[in-house]
């Protein structure tokens, strides 16, 4: 019997190559996919994508979809809070592993590894340490389809939100920036590829602007605030 996992699915374009290669393999049985949704605005946590398209994704991928809602800006006291209980009701279930699409970051999976094992449960990264360059041209050549929705001003321009990820956009992206925006340069949702049903529906909307106050690590920095771009996705 296969054990039972969790995918946690930010609904990117490294989460759906990292799906597929997980069913491919066929190691796991993936009970769910848990993603954290800001409860205030009903959208992905960072992606700015709508809980609707979300469900989209979910249906079409034919696995059961759990929300774990956060306030507009959880402390990490709150956040650890609805995690231990989002994880104690997942536990219930059987599942002993959980499956995330990071490839190099070590702190971060340094705190996920540590936070499973202090509850008795397993990480898996299937794409940990992989050329970011060959996953992006993997995931094209697989057929997905990805299109950028949130973009991190301190990297690229306003008019890189709302493309559609092809080869162009990978030649046009700036050379400190990350073909797979690993770095948090920029934030994708999938809508069509091998392990969907059908393309997730959708119309593009507008692109906004958004604003994060900086922690004030330097009394000299003159730049105050983060900047985004967001570009929204209309359900159909």
């Amino acid at each position: 019997m296969k054990p039972k996992a969790l995918f946690n699915w930010s609904s990117g374009k490294d989460s759906a190559l990292a799906l597929y290669k997980i069913i491919q393999e066929d190691q796991y049985e993936v009970c769910t996919l848990l993603t954290s949704i800001n409860k205030e605005f009903q959208r992905i946590s960072m992606h700015g994508v709508h809980v609707h398209l979300l469900e989209q994704q979910a249906s079409l991928l034919g696995i059961p979809l759990t929300k774990m809602e956060l306030p507009k800006e959880p402390s990490m006291e709150e956040y650890q809070e609805i995690m231990n209980t989002t994880m104690t009701e997942i536990q219930a279930q059987g599942i002993t592993h959980s499956i995330f699409g990071d490839i190099f970051l070590e702190d971060l999976r340094q705190y996920r590894e540590k936070q499973l094992n202090s509850i008795g449960m397993n990480a898996v990264f299937p794409l940990w340490k992989q050329n970011t360059s060959d996953l992006i041209q993997e995931f094209l050549a697989l057929g997905f389809k990805t299109i950028v929705t949130c973009v991190n001003g301190t990297y690229l321009d306003k008019s890189f939100a709302g493309r559609i990820i092809d080869q162009q956009f990978l030649d046009e992206l700036p050379e400190n920036v990350d073909p797979c925006g690993e770095n948090g340069e920029f934030h994708t949702f999938t809508f069509d590829g091998p392990i969907f049903k059908s393309p997730v529906r959708f119309e593009i909307g507008e692109t906004v602007k958004k604003t994060y106050p900086k922690p004030k690590s330097n009394p000299e920095d003159q730049d105050e605030e983060y900047v985004f771009w967001f570009c929204d996705l209309i359900p159909k």
